[in-house]
Order: C-alpha cells, then structure tokens, then sequence
C-alpha cells in the first residue's frame, strides 16, 4: 500500500472516531432533554427554579430546586476560594521557582492527588474530617459546606495546578531573558512578565477547575449533608445538584414526576457546566494576544 494510501486510511479512521464520539455525546443530550422537559407540564420553569419546596415524594409534590442551586453554588464558591489560590501558585512554584529535584516530587505528589478516586476522598471527609469538624465547632453534623468545600477543593487543585503549569511552560524564553536583561529580578519577572502572558491559559484552568467542582457528585453526596434548603451559615448541611440526582435517581418511579424532575435538574447542570466551558473559551481567546504563551 503506499504512503498516500495509508494516510487515507489513518485519516478516516480518526474522522470516524470523532463522528463516534460526537453522535454519542449528541445521543446523551438528547435522551437528557426527552425525559427532563416532561417535567415542566406539571410546573413551570420559573416555580421549577425559584422553587424553595423540594418534596417531589410528597402528595402533591413540591419540584422547586432553588436550594439545590443554591448548595452548588456555594460549595463552587468556598472550594475555589481555596483551591485557586493554591493551585495557582503551585503552579508558579513548580514551574519558575523550584529547584528540578523538589520540581519532580511535587508534580508526582499532584499527579498522585488528581489520580485519587472521589469515593476515597468523600470517605475522608466522613470519617476524619467531619467528626473534627464537629467536636471543634461543636457543631450537630460535620457533613455542611465547609466540609464539602475542602474535599472539593482538593479535587479542584491538580486540575488547576496542571493547566496553569503547561501555560507557563509555553512562555516563551524570550520574554524571560528580555526581562532580565533589563534589571528585572525574578519576582519582578514572574510577576510582570510570565504571569501575564500565561494568563489566558491560567484563566482556563481556573474556570475548568470550577466546573469540576460544580459537577463533582460523589464527594457532595458523601460529605455535604443532604439537606435540600437553602443555608444560613457555612457550617450548614446542603444538597448540590449532583448529589440530588445520585441519591434519588435509584429510588424514583420510572417516568414519574420525580424521574423527570431530576433529568430536569440534569439539564440545568448541563446548562451551568457548558457556561463554564464557554466562559473558559472566551477568555482563552480574550487573552490570546497578550503574548505567545497560548494554550
């Protein structure tokens, strides 16, 4: 066969894969939206989200997701709070400051963190972490926000330590020397220099370390106490959205109110989470002229 022939082949064979790929992701929106969008026959879309009452067992049932909103949120929020400061300037540290050998260990160290399964991580957070936080605060439950927001955070960090690192990487070494050459030291250099230009790609993985908080099920359903109301302090059980639907999805009837009601949810975490992904596209593209170091 000759080399034209070959690369023919590679060529459709990637196509196919890709049109595998999308056909499938296609297939799984559209099953998302023919057994959620059955739900707003029985409310409507506003009750549905500004909805405070989530009793969908209840007769008659109550679908109002706003607290399940509302829990993902703050737990998105607490967990970046934590998790972007440090994977930031981990980032930072491992790629411009740390010497090669102590460079090694701490990428292993977060290569090791990312590759730890949710389910040993929200066990963590049940049995070490919870009842710490409980006797320390001398709280009634060590499973609320706090909680969930810590184990996600961890979860959130080799994600946005990794992206951030390859951006800085790409930077190009002509900046560096430039900056140099005119007296910078190196705090000046990573300051005024690298960073910026590894912006667009630190911002995305910033954004993409969000949306897999967001999207997290088993850590909230195992450490953010399951409560479906809206919280009045951080020390306070909630109920994400990903966590509602790993919980009640087993038990609900088939294509009842409750089955569609959490499609629905699902819908609505697909919507935030394709936002994320948006939002971390624009501002890739928004800074992409800063300087050569693009993702």
């Amino acid at each position: 066969m000759t080399r034209q022939g070959k690369e023919k082949i590679i060529k459709g064979l990637f196509l196919l894969i890709a049109f595998v790929s999308i056909l499938i992701l296609g297939l799984i929106v559209v099953s998302l939206f023919r057994e959620g969008l059955p739900i707003f026959r029985e409310v409507s879309v506003t009750g549905f989200l500004l909805g405070r009452e989530w009793y969908p067992t209840y007769e008659p049932p109550e679908y109002g997701i706003w607290p399940l909103i509302v829990g993902s949120l703050i737990v998105t929020f607490f967990s970046s709070l934590i998790a972007v400061p440090l994977g930031v300037l981990s980032a930072i540290f491992i790629a411009e400051i740390a010497p090669l050998s102590i460079r090694e260990i701490l990428k292993s160290a977060i290569e090791l963190l990312a590759g730890l399964p949710s389910v040993v991580l929200g066990f963590f957070g049940m049995v070490i972490l919870a009842p710490w936080l409980q006797e320390t605060f001398d709280l009634p439950t060590g499973l609320n926000i706090v909680n969930a927001s810590l184990m996600l955070a961890i979860m959130a960090i080799p994600t946005i330590s990794s992206i951030s690192e390859d951006a800085l990487y790409a930077v190009s070494q002509e900046f560096k020397e430039a900056s140099y050459a005119l007296g910078a030291t190196r705090f000046e250099t990573i300051t005024r220099v690298i960073v910026p230009a590894a912006l667009s790609g630190i911002s995305t993985a910033v954004i993409l370390g969000m949306a897999r908080a967001m999207g997290e099920t088993m850590v909230v359903l195992m450490v953010a106490g399951g409560a479906a109301a809206i919280p009045e302090s951080i020390f306070d059980p909630v109920r994400p959205m990903p966590a509602s639907i790993a919980a009640e999805m087993g038990e609900a009837p088939f294509r009842s109110g409750h089955y569609h009601a959490l499609y629905a949810t699902g819908i609505i975490l697909f919507f935030v989470t394709l936002l994320f992904n948006m939002i971390a596209d624009y501002v890739s593209q928004r800074f992409k002229q800063v300087g050569s170091a693009t993702l």
